[in-house]
């Protein structure tokens, strides 16, 4: 039996600090968790800190592990049932972890929204992951928890076996944390190479037998009902719907989804489409690249009180079958509070929930499904049928 249920690498970082914070509220009774990374005097000082919360914590184990050290990853993945990790950006950090989680046989959750990453870590570790029984769950906060399981939620009220469309609309009110911030400007930077590996990855992935599932970008339109505009919004979050629809026929035989922000008025749209054109022209040049990372680095993030302020909702507008359904998914700060309590309710849910037989690389939707929905729920998000 593993040493521990969970334990949380990248601890000592801003949104790390966030959620072993929401551990130390939330974690079950019994729950065996610890603290990882290669900072000692820091892990120390978040364990004092965690001990405020609950002073049975001030004996909460550390462990020493670092990515430039694969055999401590190794040794820190064969002590857990559960990894959760922070350490970002994981296309530059991430492999070593997923590697030794894929080969000892853990559960392994992270917060990536690098679509790049995501099919890397299929083509390289997929196989032996499914080899050893370990689930490696990518995307695990806002990236892309709302809409994978949004997405789900929405075709549980649909009718079986006939072709669904699902659009979602994504509206948020809150500052980018620096990891989000650095991740776009990354991808913006490795479009080309993105795409050549998400060529590779769907070469090398065997289609759903008898089923068709579509991911198309879509146009710009009127939200139907709200008098919102809708604009595509080509994040990871429709990329990891589309593989959780491919894993299960609950999606129909002929399955579409589509990804939108939506803004109150064309003005919202026009600053928004340019503000999203000036970083990706700026992120194709290094000097400019580094200049703007500067400004917002992962491990900052707003205070307090600001983050008490933020929201984020995601609308989804569903049909099949000759039914229409609108459902919403909604929180408060996306970017760090949400964030946090939903990898830290992720690594629970696969540490502790009764959840289907997965193995290798699978999504939120395909390995905790309805169990994660209840857990977030109880926890304060909210999922309804409008």
């Amino acid at each position: 039996m593993a040493d521990y249920d969970l334990v949380l690498f990248g601890a000592t970082g801003f949104t790390g600090t966030l959620t072993a914070e929401y551990l130390a509220r939330s974690a079950p009774p019994g729950c065996r968790w610890a603290l990882a990374g290669r900072n000692r005097a820091k892990l120390e000082d978040l364990r004092a800190r965690l001990a405020a919360i609950d002073e049975r914590l001030g004996t909460l184990p550390l462990l020493s592990a670092d990515i430039a050290d694969p055999d401590s990853l190794r040794a820190l993945a064969a002590s857990a049932k559960v990894v959760a990790t922070t350490v970002g950006p994981y296309l530059h950090y991430g492999e070593p972890l997923v590697a030794a989680c894929a080969a000892e046989g853990t559960d392994y959750v992270d917060l990536t929204g690098e679509s790049e990453f995501v099919d890397r870590m299929y083509l390289a570790h997929h196989a032996k992951a499914a080899e050893t029984g370990a689930r490696l769950v990518h995307s695990c906060g806002f990236d892309s928890i709302p809409h994978d399981l949004g997405a789900w939620y929405t075709v549980r009220q649909l009718p079986e076996n006939v072709p669904l469309q699902v659009d979602g609309y994504v509206r948020v009110g809150a500052l980018p944390s620096g990891g989000t911030f650095l991740t776009a400007m990354t991808a913006f930077s490795r479009q080309a190479a993105a795409n050549r590996v998400a060529k590779e990855r769907a070469a090398a992935e065997p289609p759903p037998a008898g089923r068709r599932v579509s991911t198309p970008l879509g146009g710009p339109h009127r939200v139907p009902g709200t008098g919102q505009w809708a604009v595509p919004l080509p994040t990871i979050d429709p990329q990891v719907v589309g593989h959780s629809a491919r894993a299960s026929a609950r999606y129909g035989p002929d399955f579409r989804y589509r990804h939108f922000a939506a803004f109150s008025g064309l003005p919202s749209v026009a600053a928004a489409t340019a503000g999203a054109g000036a970083l990706f022209a700026a992120a194709q040049l290094a000097p400019a690249r580094d200049a703007l990372s500067k400004l917002l680095a992962p491990g900052q993030g707003p205070s307090l009180a600001r983050r008490a302020k933020s929201w984020f909702s995601v609308r989804f507008a569903g049909s099949g079958g000759g039914q229409h359904v609108t459902t919403e998914v909604s929180g408060g700060d996306p970017g760090y509070d949400e964030t946090a309590k939903m990898l830290a309710e992720s690594a629970l849910c696969l540490a502790f929930d009764d959840l289907p037989a997965t193995a290798g690389q699978v999504t939120t939707a395909t390995a905790m499904g309805d169990a994660l929905i209840e857990r977030l729920m109880r926890a304060g998000m909210s999922f309804r049928t409008l």
